[in-house]
């Protein structure tokens, strides 16, 4: 867990330094670098900061995807805690007992079957 929350601390701080690198650079189709006014402005010189600038924003970018892909890997196992390794408890069932005839079935449980009636046997045959 504290792995994810410091992959998670890096990620943010290569984000904010890739976006700060991607706007310190100077933009190529501008009409004053046409007639060389474009030099005067840049912070570390005419051609020397463009390659640390590019080379600063090519490590920002693989580190940028490198720990999107890892939080995303994390990701994927879901939260951990102390409880989800272990297996849920079972239910308790209650000693079944049969149901008073007359009585309504519990819902989804098979509709009890009555007995059939039952008449007294004669004491005596029947007459023929």
């Amino acid at each position: 867990m504290v792995l994810y929350y410091l992959l998670t601390f890096i990620y943010v701080m290569v984000c904010t330094l890739l976006l700060l690198v991607i706007l310190l650079q100077q933009g190529k189709g501008d009409i004053a670098a046409a007639f060389g006014g474009g030099s005067s402005q840049s912070a570390f010189g005419a051609r020397a900061g463009a390659t640390v600038l590019s080379k600063a924003t090519a490590v920002l970018a693989a580190l940028f995807m490198i720990s999107a892909l890892a939080l995303a890997i994390i990701g994927q196992r879901g939260p951990g805690s102390v409880i989800s390794g272990s297996a849920p408890p079972r239910p308790v069932s209650a000693p079944k007992t049969p149901a008073p005839i007359g009585s309504t079935p519990a819902p989804g449980s098979p509709a009890p079957t009555k007995p059939a009636p039952t008449t007294p046997a004669p004491a005596t045959p029947a007459p023929k």
